[in-house]
């Protein structure tokens, strides 16, 4: 934010005095002064500097995004082609009815395992609760 702030007040200070750095209109060419003139042309190429700069900060941080973003893009696609291969796994282990029973006998076990935990609870609680 204060990125943009500096940028603003910089613009700002690039051409709020355009006017009065001696190229300020004349009717008569005997009023402007070579040293005027002098000092406005090495104004001018300050600010274009200053531009050139600018352009060059600019070029540099939109090729850095842009790397970040190709970058982001590739490590999507390798995740993307792990989960299908995740996904096509898990559909060939439940398209098998082997498979299904198995899943279906471990289910089981672990059901019975909890209500046999909750009985034994109760029970010791009934006895010495």
């Amino acid at each position: 934010m204060s990125y943009r702030r500096d940028q603003r007040s910089s613009r700002s200070a690039l051409f709020d005095d355009i006017e009065e750095g001696g190229l300020r209109a004349s009717s008569h060419s005997s009023d402007i002064d070579e040293g005027g003139n002098e000092k406005a042309i090495d104004s001018l190429q300050e600010r274009v500097s200053f531009l050139k700069r600018l352009t060059v900060d600019v070029h540099e941080e939109v090729e850095s995004h842009n790397r970040m973003l190709g970058r982001m893009g590739n490590d999507m696609d390798a995740s993307r082609g792990i989960m299908s291969g995740t996904m096509a796994q898990f559909k060939m282990v439940f398209e098998k009815k082997s498979s299904r029973r198995m899943c279906k006998l471990v289910a089981y076990f672990v059901i019975s395992f909890f209500v046999i935990c909750y009985t034994i609870r109760v029970f010791f609680h009934f006895l010495y609760g």
